[in-house]
């Protein structure tokens, strides 16, 4: 009768690390071990990196959705004017903002100018949008008043405008260069309206880390907006910063109430709600094809302990012999297979951290290498490639490659564990 032994006992340690240790000529499956090895280790780096990328996109998506618009812009509806003309604008929009900013998790609001025109600059031209905006107003939004990149002075916002880092670039625009304003609907005369065309100071470049916003968004003072876009005391919409952005559609019949009859409210999820759900979309699957990668990499340990139980046929019927269980069998080779996928796993998460903590000189090498066309920001929209490491991502692969490492351990240990030490020993 085999005598019972603790689980996992020493012994069963020291035989799994032997046959491990083995070389083939051994009867053992080094190579093949290694190879295992290196399959788990490249599967949940590879997960470990893409999810922190994927995450880090996210996060840098969001941060300059939040950092360099409103979080929710609340306009009127149409109505006839004394003279009989359809308008949207607000005339009381001080009065609007000031109810605005009463409702509880408001942090500032802003009355706004928006127009459309062209930038002209040494015969070269841009269509841009033109935000008019009060000093103080401008200084809430933290991807414009607070942008690493920013040049110029920004107290000196009244005394000219501020234009983004891609409209300067586009029309070749420095710091204390006059460019040229030109809208279509300019002044009224007898003969129709001509365009109106103003020169202005650029006092300030900003970069709100958003290409799309870069290169077409300028900002000018509220007063002169309202000079050449024709709103004299009135407002287009007003802008709505709040404490939780993310709690932005419990905040709508609020900020609809205080807007008033007229009010309609467009959230930062109304504009970027379908590209953040396709993202989650693209998570999803990028996991699903990961964990796959995970799952092949993992069914090399199978071939492995496969190999390896056929070469340790007459060592399983010795220890058979010599009073072993098939529980201490079983043990044995699962420890095998299960020391496979902890240090491919452990080896993995070391180099997926890595490369999450280390991407900005990963990525400038790469850049190089490629010539410096590895990443278009017209194209992705945000400025370089970020990565944020999260420890439930981390957690996920770890638990994904361990759990399938041993599962699939399992079943080559049972053949093991089942096998006749007679049959073992009779040809030996």
């Amino acid at each position: 009768m085999p005598a019972r032994t603790p689980p996992f006992a020493a012994f069963e340690w020291q035989i799994a690390w032997a046959y491990l240790r083995a070389r083939r000529a051994e009867g053992g499956v080094s190579v093949m071990t290694v190879i295992s090895l290196v399959g788990v280790a490249l599967a949940v780096f590879a997960l470990i990196a893409t999810l922190a990328v994927r995450s880090g996109f996210r996060s840098e998506f969001v941060d300059t959705v939040l950092g360099a618009n409103a979080h929710a812009t609340v306009y009127y509806t149409s109505s006839v004017t004394s003279n009989g003309a359809m308008s949207r604008t607000i005339e009381d929009f001080d009065a609007v903002a000031a109810r605005l900013a009463e409702v509880p998790g408001v942090t500032s609001t802003a009355p706004l100018i928006k127009g459309q025109v062209m930038a002209a600059n040494q015969g070269r031209n841009a269509g841009v949008e033109v935000f008019g905006i009060r000093y103080d107003d401008l200084l809430a939004i933290p991807r414009i008043a607070h942008s690493d990149r920013a040049r110029g002075d920004i107290t000196r916002f009244e005394e000219g405008i501020a234009i983004g880092e891609g409209v300067a670039r586009e029309i070749q625009a420095q710091v204390g260069d006059r460019i040229r304003i030109i809208s279509p609907e300019g002044v009224q005369t007898a003969f129709g309206t001509s365009p109106r065309i103003n020169t202005y100071e650029v006092v300030y470049i900003f970069s709100a880390g958003r290409y799309d916003i870069d290169r077409t968004r300028v900002y000018l003072p509220f007063t002169e907006a309202q000079s050449f876009f024709n709103r004299d005391g009135v407002a287009d919409e007003i802008e709505v910063m709040l404490e939780d952005p993310e709690n932005v559609d419990a905040m709508t019949y609020p900020l609809l109430r205080a807007g008033g009859e007229r009010a309609m409210i467009w959230t930062w999820r109304d504009s970027a709600g379908s590209f953040l759900r396709a993202l989650d979309i693209e998570d999803n699957v990028m996991f699903i094809i990961l964990s796959i990668l995970v799952l092949i990499a993992a069914m090399n340990i199978i071939s492995g302990l496969i190999m390896l139980v056929k070469n340790k046929g007459r060592d399983i019927g010795i220890l058979r012999t010599m009073g072993l269980s098939e529980g201490s069998i079983l043990r044995v080779f699962f420890l095998c297979g299960s020391l496979i996928g902890v240090v491919g796993t452990g080896i993995g998460v070391i180099a997926g951290c890595l490369f999450a903590l280390y991407i900005d000189p990963i990525f400038a090498f790469v850049n190089t290498l490629s010539g410096g066309g590895a990443w278009d920001a017209s194209v992705r929209g945000i400025y370089a490639l970020p990565a944020e490491l999260r420890l439930t991502d981390v957690l996920k692969a770890v638990g994904l490659s361990l759990g399938l490492s041993f599962i699939v351990t399992i079943f080559p240990a049972r053949r093991a564990a089942r096998m006749n030490p007679v049959e073992a020993l009779r040809y030996e």
